[in-house]
Parts: structure tokens; C-alpha cells; sequence
């Protein structure tokens, strides 16, 4: 689908409601009639359901659920995120292609996305199930102006504008799990993590991948995991979830740009499912226990501990007791 004329058919095709010849399709493009024949045969191939009736042309009467480029940048709307974007049918991992493209100089906003993952990557090493056309798996490439310190503030954003385009899209409510996990009623929905490339005292680019079930089957699933097709009963469209990520994503991006962390942060306190819990942080083979009482300015978690003192943790598997 990287092909520019297929998608000036489809923008031709989506203009009409009713029949457009291929006369009048082939003198737009200024192709033959035996072209736009292979181009429509191609598209049928990807999933659209073109009508052809003679003496009257082309119909679109249905499009598949598919994040091909055309379809993303389709009413977007964005001023850079996702205007650079590479589809996949299939890749080992997003991350890994774009660590590739950041490294190459890739500009910030250029989004690397795949309808599936032979090894799609969580935090700590650990796998993410990644079945084809079932959900969004994609990796963001920002290059912005902050100190490595502060990039742990990027995946909190990136929760808060994920619970928020759920909300607009699937009507859902969402909560967060510090540092990185979306859930539905205490079940894994999305997982998100945070790569920074960087020297001592200047960030290069980073990273921020996400991993959202959509449309998942909950056989599929494992028992504390979950899909947004299992509460809302139907199948949501991830083109529009996408499009909506990168919309909020782009607006608390800017915010953060402008105004500093402290919306962001009040943002993601409104969404969280962990301050107020006694917890169990695990981070290398060991562990700390306490109240999680807030997060500071960076997005690292303040933990009473149980003889009174305050410890900030900025990384860790995060276990609710209660």
C-alpha cells in the first residue's frame, strides 16, 4: 500500500457515495483504464470491498480494519506526530525498527506500527502477544529538549493520553498502574515502554512503545489480561484509537513543551490506580514495600515505607497489596 495511486483511488472512491466511472478515475490520474483495473484488483487483495458494475464504475462499500498509511493519515490532523509513518504486515518488533530509523536520523514524530510482532518486547525482556490485526503495536520516535533525568515523565504522558483516547473512543474508563500499565476492572489492557537514547546531559531521541489489546478475543487472552472488545461487546476500529493516540499524544506533548510536567502529572493522578495502596516495588532482585503516597515532578513513584521514611523509586514491577 506504499503506492501512491491506490491511494488516490481510494480518496476518489471515498469522495463518492455513489459510482465513479473509471473513465473519469483514469483521466484524474492520469492513468490507463488496464492500470486502474490491476490497482483495484490490488486493493480488493488488501481487504476493500470495491463494487464494479458496468457502465456506471467503482463503489467503495467497505474498508477493511487495517492501519495502512492511507487510511492513518486520513483526517489526522496532526502538525508532526505520525505524519511520518512506516506499516508493517509484519515485524520481530516495532521497537527494533525504530531504534533502526532514530539511530538514522529519523525525525521526531515518525511512527513505526505492524498489524503483528514475531517478538513483540515489554519491559524487562518479557514477550508481548502480538496477533495479527487485533491490536496496535507501535513505537513513536520524539526527540525532545530535556535532561535523560526527565524522560520518565514521556511514560506517563503516553498513559494519560492513551486512557484518554479510549474514553473518546470506546466510551471506557481506564485506569493507570504505575509506571506502565493501562488496566480495565484490575486487567492488563495496554503496556507501554520507554526507551531513551542519550549522552550525559542531552537526550538524542527516545523511544515510547505501546502495546494496546483492541479486539482481542478473550480466549485468546491470558487470565489477567484483557481487551477492549471484551467489555464494550464489540469490535472497536483501531484506525480511529490510533488516530486518536496520536491526537492527545501530540496536545499533552505540547503541554508539557510549554507549561512543564504539572498538568501531565495532575492528569495522571486523576487516571491512577496506585496511590493510596500499600504496594511491593520488585526492580533487580530486590524489593521495597509501603504506601504509595504520590509521584514527583519527574513521574518517579514516593513510597512511605513502614519505619516513616520517604523513598523515591524510578523503576520496578509494582505489586498492589491492598
Amino acid at each position: 500500500m506504499s503506492d501512491l495511486v491506490p491511494d488516490k483511488i481510494l480518496s476518489l472512491l471515498k469522495k463518492k457515495e455513489s459510482y465513479i466511472s473509471g473513465e473519469d478515475i483514469s483521466a484524474q490520474l492520469n492513468i490507463s483504464r488496464q492500470a486502474l483495473w490491476k490497482h483495484i484488483q490490488d486493493l480488493k487483495d488488501s481487504g476493500y470491498t470495491i463494487e464494479a458494475v458496468p457502465h456506471l464504475g467503482y463503489r467503495l462499500e467497505a474498508s477493511p480494519d487495517r492501519l495502512f498509511e492511507f487510511e492513518v493519515s486520513r483526517g489526522l490532523n496532526t502538525k508532526t506526530l505520525g505524519k511520518k509513518l512506516f506499516y508493517f504486515d509484519t515485524l520481530t518488533s516495532t521497537i527494533d525498527m525504530a531504534m533502526d530509523l532514530g539511530v538514522k536520523g529519523a525525525s521526531s514524530g515518525t511512527l513505526v506500527l505492524a498489524e503483528s510482532q514475531t517478538k513483540g518486547k515489554g519491559r524487562l525482556g518479557r514477550s508481548w502477544f502480538s496477533p495479527k490485526y487485533k491490536g496496535l503495536y507501535i513505537s513513536l520516535i520524539l526527540r525532545p529538549d530535556m535532561l535523560p533525568t526527565q524522560a520518565p515523565i514521556l511514560t506517563l504522558l503516553t498513559a494519560v493520553s492513551i486512557c484518554e483516547a479510549i474514553k473518546v473512543v470506546s466510551g471506557l474508563d481506564t485506569r493507570i498502574k504505575w509506571p506502565n500499565d493501562i488496566l480495565i476492572n484490575n486487567k492488563k489492557l495496554c503496556g507501554i515502554l520507554t526507551q531513551v537514547v542519550s549522552e550525559t546531559d542531552k537526550i538524542d531521541f527516545v523511544i515510547i512503545s505501546a502495546g494496546v489489546n483492541v479486539n482481542n478475543d478473550k480466549k485468546a487472552l491470558t487470565a489477567t489480561a484483557t481487551s477492549l472488545k471484551e467489555h464494550k461487546k464489540e469490535e472497536i476500529c483501531r484506525v480511529s484509537l490510533l488516530q486518536e493516540i496520536l491526537r492527545r499524544l501530540e496536545e499533552n506533548y505540547l503541554v508539557l513543551e510549554k507549561k512543564g510536567a504539572g498538568q501531565i502529572l495532575e492528569k495522571w493522578r486523576q487516571h491512577n490506580t496506585t496511590l493510596g495502596r500499600r504496594v511491593k516495588v520488585y526492580c533487580q532482585h530486590k524489593h521495597n514495600e509501603g504506601e504509595a503516597l504520590d509521584i514527583d515532578s519527574d513521574g518517579g513513584l514516593l513510597l512511605r515505607k513502614d519505619n516513616g521514611l520517604i523513598e523515591k523509586v524510578m523503576a520496578g514491577d509494582v505489586v498492589h497489596c491492598r
